[in-house]
């Protein structure tokens, strides 16, 4: 067997290994491949004779590389309320089958994605790579470009963000989650009546327009008018716990655009404040309500 041969050996052999570790640093199919054929590049190119561990090394690589992808994205969340529209996904590009991340995302679970995105590049990383992957924090450290104490720091910081802050009583959450669980359910049917019926009369609703989203309406009030907003929409919302209140996340495919605060009373909504704003997310705390 030749070198060449040898090599591709060695990646073939870790290749599921690091697309497990890109597809949750980076939360997408399609960028976790591009990661994982690049690092194919750096192990084709490299001089690999006194490396010892060349699983370690490869999934050193791909780390640094999931790093730079993260810390180069502008901004993931142009899109506006329209991803809360009731299409199916249909996209291929790159021939990547949005079926099959549909269930990679489950797999992984949903809620874990969703709340890594809120994370920092490197928050991210060292939580990945430690608390998933089992490297230790000498092993992260050069990665993230710190001492082994504050890799340490960095994952201490997105665990807490991953466990979710305090939270509300649960008799409090069980009411609110079902006022929530009925609106989701009846937008998702287009069921006007049924949407009006968990709406407060004066309900009022906000969205914080990001840059180039024109369409949207900033404000709506009146339940028959914020009714018509949400009618058939809402097939990548769910039922969050965010900043430990019972609201409402868009994320299809585990990936964060919309969070969605819900001011209940008397079992109805009274107002609806949705954040899109990539900055304003990176600051929340967000939960998934299993079930």
């Amino acid at each position: 067997m030749n070198t060449h041969e040898w090599l591709v050996e060695q990646f073939e052999t870790n290749r599921s290994h690091l697309q497990a570790v890109a597809y949750r640093m980076l939360g997408d199919l399609a960028e976790a491949e591009d990661a994982v054929q690049e690092a194919w590049l750096h192990l084709s190119r490299s001089d690999m004779s006194a490396v010892k561990n060349i699983g370690g090394w490869l999934t050193t690589v791909v780390a640094r590389i999931c790093l730079d992808m993260l810390r180069s994205r502008k901004s993931r969340h142009e899109e506006s309320l329209e991803a809360f529209v009731s299409e199916p996904i249909t996209d291929t590009e790159d021939g990547i089958d949005p079926e099959q991340e549909v269930v990679l995302a489950d797999s992984v679970g949903l809620a874990l994605l969703v709340v890594l995105d809120t994370l920092s590049p490197a928050e991210r990383l060292a939580f990945v790579l430690h608390d998933i992957f089992a490297m230790s924090f000498e092993e992260i450290a050069p990665i993230v470009e710190r001492t082994p104490a504050a890799a340490r720091q960095l994952a201490s910081r997105a665990r807490r963000r991953v466990r979710g802050g305090a939270r509300a009583t649960e008799s409090d959450l069980a009411s609110k989650r079902e006022v929530v669980n009925a609106f989701l359910a009846a937008s998702r049917t287009g069921n006007f009546e049924a949407l009006l019926t968990t709406l407060d009369p004066n309900v009022v609703f906000r969205y914080d327009k990001v840059a180039g989203d024109t369409d949207a309406p900033k404000e709506a009030r009146g339940a028959e008018v914020v009714a018509r907003l949400f009618r058939g929409r809402a097939a990548a919302a769910r039922a969050a716990l965010v900043n430990g209140v019972v609201g409402i996340i868009v994320a299809p495919r585990g990936r964060l655009l919309i969070v969605i605060n819900v001011a209940i009373s008397n079992g109805k909504i009274t107002e609806i404040n949705a954040i899109s704003d990539p900055q304003r997310l990176r600051g929340l705390n967000l939960a998934i309500i299993d079930g």
